[in-house]
């Protein structure tokens, strides 16, 4: 059985855009028809990107600064006439040493490229996304469910962003609906080189956490705000 989107008039904003899940996200709402919106630290252009250039609006920002996020998004409205959905898929990926060993620095990045970019996007969006009884998804993780060895800034920064999107979608009940989508391990170039010898059978394609998101960012799940949706897989 096939499933369609049709997000014709529809503006969306994802950030982390060139990245392997945010170009996939951006992909599925162009094919769902929607005017996309595309923001990273990277250009399209870069070695590192991922994303086709051809299905996106590229602002150039870093979501950590809230001067950038601001200004990208009033670029965003000013261009485009509004914002209905927004997809926060900005973040990475630390570990490795336990806690005594971990250096504040790493805690700080971790907290600000996971959480502090979900933070200040939905703060700056949500103006719009009130106007126009829009839709925020954000990006999780299954280790944000419990502690785990060698990874706990990590864990804690996506608990983090788990927790806010059970704010937004409190503060703007009915009007806003907020979600989380939270993947295990994605099948991305950088997590097979990564772990060379795993099972990437089992890892889950980017394209269908996409379809994921599409669906909380629809009218098929309008009864759905405040949760957290598994996309594992079998990872």
């Amino acid at each position: 059985m096939s499933v369609s989107f049709d997000f014709g008039d529809r503006v969306v904003l994802v950030t982390g855009a060139c990245g392997a899940l945010g170009s996939a996200i951006a992909r599925a709402f162009d094919d769902a028809g929607a005017t996309v919106c595309g923001a990273d630290v990277l250009d399209p252009e870069d070695e590192d990107a991922l994303v086709d250039p051809a299905v996106l609006d590229y602002y150039r920002g870093d979501f950590t600064d809230e001067d950038d996020v601001e200004r990208v998004i009033e670029a965003v409205v000013d261009d485009h006439g509004g914002l209905d959905h927004l997809c926060n898929v900005a973040g990475t990926w630390r570990g490795g040493t336990p806690i005594h060993e971990t250096d504040a620095e790493t805690f700080d990045f971790l907290f600000d490229v996971n959480l502090k970019t979900m933070f200040l996007a939905s703060k700056h969006a949500l103006p719009h996304l009130q106007e126009a009884e829009g839709t925020v998804v954000s990006v999780s993780a299954r280790s944000s469910l419990s502690g785990g060895e060698g990874d706990g800034p990590y864990r804690a920064s996506k608990a983090g962003v788990r927790l806010l999107t059970e704010t937004v979608a409190e503060e703007n009940e009915g009007v806003v609906r907020a979600n989380a989508v939270m993947p295990s391990v994605i099948d991305t170039p950088a997590n097979r080189e990564m772990m060379p010898d795993a099972d990437h059978d089992a890892w889950v394609d980017p394209a269908t956490i996409a379809r994921t998101v599409l669906a909380l960012s629809s009218e098929a799940t309008a009864a759905t705000s405040g949760a957290a949706v598994p996309v594992y897989g079998e990872a």
